[in-house]
């Protein structure tokens, strides 16, 4: 009897793997961060079979590029290798997972480096800081939100009238973001004339070999949307005139969620997910709500 033979899946690179990866459904902002990993290794390894990537392999490309990085820098790197990994064994790439390797490093959780509202208030007066970091920092520090959020969102999100934001949420859900005077303030000095596009541009236009997705470029100017990377760096580096150690933009956001309840920052957040709830309800169900009342 004739033994039935089952075709190979396709031999696949590094780099044809990434694409492959990256092509899948997912939010906007971890399609952005899964890229700069990735970019990384395709660099790297692009020429690679993926069968071929074994685990001493991804420890000394995570080594060289991250071992100096911040823990949670290190561990969202590995998050992502990991996560391709999984993705290449259940497209029958792999069969053993290399980034197994890989250990995530301990984040410590030092409420010592709270950041003092006083301090960043004289970081706001600074007159040597641009007026889009200005910006984008009031904003975090006004709606307590991911600064992955704010920077993903573009110009037709912003509703300036009602001082709001829509932005999506990590799980892809939208919701709105209400923010104070201050960032009313800036935001129509931030985007000019500009009607679409990237709320928050780069300082410059991407290089050819450097050019991201039509959504992530503004159409008046150009320039591409600015990168977490680059706006926890110029962050860091301003708050350095303020602090000799420099602070991040998660304890930015995480200022209105400290110090004690009904404080201003509190009340501004708890408003924020209050609404969100209310405005998502049925009209019955809010029918019901006011009769019960």
């Amino acid at each position: 009897m004739a033994t039935k033979v089952l075709p190979l899946r396709q031999e696949r690179t590094v780099a044809e793997a990434t694409e492959a990866f990256l092509a899948r459904s997912m939010p906007a902002t971890t399609r952005r961060s899964y890229a700069q990993t990735m970019g990384r290794l395709s660099a790297a390894h692009g020429g690679l079979a993926v069968s071929a990537l074994d685990g001493s392999t991804l420890e000394r490309f995570a080594t060289e590029y991250w071992s100096e990085c911040a823990p949670a820098t290190w561990n969202r790197h590995v998050a992502t290798l990991r996560s391709f990994t999984a993705h290449a064994q259940r497209q029958g790439w792999l069969s053993l997972d290399p980034a197994a390797v890989l250990e995530r490093r301990r984040e410590p959780d030092d409420r010592t480096k709270a950041i003092a509202e006083s301090s960043l208030e004289r970081l706001f007066r600074r007159t040597d800081v641009g007026v889009r970091e200005k910006c984008l920092w009031r904003l975090l520090y006004e709606t307590a939100a991911r600064a992955e959020e704010v920077l993903s969102s573009d110009v037709d999100d912003l509703d300036l009238e009602n001082k709001r934001l829509r932005v999506r949420r990590k799980g892809g859900d939208a919701d709105w973001l209400h923010f104070q005077s201050g960032s009313a303030r800036l935001l129509p000095r931030v985007i000019g004339d500009r009607r679409a596009g990237p709320i928050f541009l780069a300082d410059r236009r991407p290089g050819p070999a450097r050019t991201p997705a039509a959504v992530d470029l503004c159409p008046l100017t150009g320039r591409g949307r600015l990168s977490y990377e680059r706006a926890e760096y110029l962050f860091k580096q301003g708050s350095l005139k303020i602090t000799s150690r420099g602070w991040t933009l998660h304890q930015l956001a995480m200022i209105a969620w400290r110090g004690t309840f009904f404080s201003p920052r509190w009340v501004a957040a708890e408003w924020r997910c209050w609404w969100s709830w209310w405005s998502s309800q049925p009209v019955w169900a809010l029918k019901m709500t006011r009769a019960r009342s």
